[in-house]
């Protein structure tokens, strides 16, 4: 695994602009996020994913003409058409026969497409699956925004797939449609996009934004959040027959602090087996989970681990997944 976050820094100290000056403080020990990395105005989350994925080959002398499967997550792809995979395909010198697939998930994405990445990998002929994750958040949330702004960070992450002698990982992936307002970009296909859709508006909880960036209903998602979460840990370890105290490191998407550590105390699980990345990154959406993973675990896998993932998010959309890492080859996160 690799990751690569930009190397442009903001700090949620300096939203007195956006937020009273007596209210910084509170926020930010709310949410748990001190800074993030912004990316540039001609950097996409695809230029993060390339990075990631070059160093992720150059640490592991892998030959990019090795790679079967392509997968690209993101809900910031550089382009509505073509789809972002067979560009990075191009990009990162991979074979022509090599299948390129986007998928466009949010918060859960990455163990939606960790599970897709195990399904092509366990096909004959399949040997190694390139795993690309990435989002830039910041080019669709409106800085007015007081609900949302001082959430999101950008960054990107690679992960190898590949055939092995590893043990059986399990996925629980879940979905419930009739929750598609909590997290949405209203403009597009089924509402296109008119003058009207540019101009700004101001929700009552104080969201300001335009029909082309990102709503989130704060509440809805929370809500959402503590009714399926700890519900799914659950639910994973059940299916195993095992327990959380055979649980490694149970790695959470990095929606908020206050979030998460709810979740921890309604589990009754070991807070020091919870790694978080949040405070340096912020919500940086379907990424968070393997950014956590490589930030926070970073010579922590040689060795057998039991690591439950869990994300949730827009669709509404949620998945856990029981994994057992084993010589997990983990470089630094790099910057662009």
């Amino acid at each position: 695994m690799a990751a690569c976050v930009p190397a442009d820094i903001v700090y949620n100290k300096d939203l007195g602009y956006l937020i009273p000056d007596e209210e910084i403080d509170k926020t930010i020990n709310s949410i748990g996020i001190h800074e993030r990395r912004i990316a540039g105005e001609n950097v996409c989350a695809s230029d993060l994913c390339c990075k990631a994925a070059k160093q992720l080959f150059k640490d592991n002398n892998i030959d990019p003409a090795s790679i079967d499967v392509l997968l690209f997550v993101s809900q910031t792809a550089d382009y509505r058409i073509p789809a972002t995979a067979p560009l990075l395909q191009h990009r990162l010198g991979l074979s022509k026969d090599t299948a390129c697939l986007d998928i466009s998930l949010g918060c859960s994405g990455f163990v939606y497409a960790l599970s897709t990445a195990f399904a092509y990998a366990s096909m004959d002929g399949i040997n190694r699956v390139l795993l690309l994750d990435g989002e830039t958040f910041s080019k669709i949330v409106n800085r007015y925004d007081k609900v949302d702004w001082p959430l999101y960070g950008d960054g990107a992450t690679a992960t190898l797939v590949e055939k092995g002698d590893f043990e059986d990982s399990v996925f629980i992936l879940k979905s419930d449609g009739s929750g598609e307002d909590a997290v949405k970009i209203k403009a597009g296909m089924r509402n296109p996009i008119t003058a009207e859709s540019l101009m700004q508006r101001k929700e009552e909880d104080g969201n300001i934004h335009t029909d082309l960036e990102v709503y989130m209903d704060g509440m809805d998602v929370f809500n959402f959040a503590m009714s399926v979460v700890p519900k799914g840990v659950k639910e994973i370890v059940k299916a195993t027959d095992t327990s959380l105290d055979d649980v490694d490191y149970l790695v959470f998407h990095q929606a908020n602090k206050f979030m998460t550590d709810f979740f921890v105390k309604r589990l009754k699980f070991n807070p020091e087996k919870v790694p978080y990345c949040i405070h340096k990154y912020g919500n940086t959406s379907s990424t968070s989970v393997p950014l956590t993973i490589v930030s926070e675990l970073y010579n922590k896998l040689d060795e057998p681990k039991v690591v439950v993932m869990s994300g949730f998010g827009a669709g509404l959309s949620w998945a856990t997944a029981r994994i057992v890492m084993k010589n997990v080859k983990i470089s630094p996160v790099i910057e662009y």
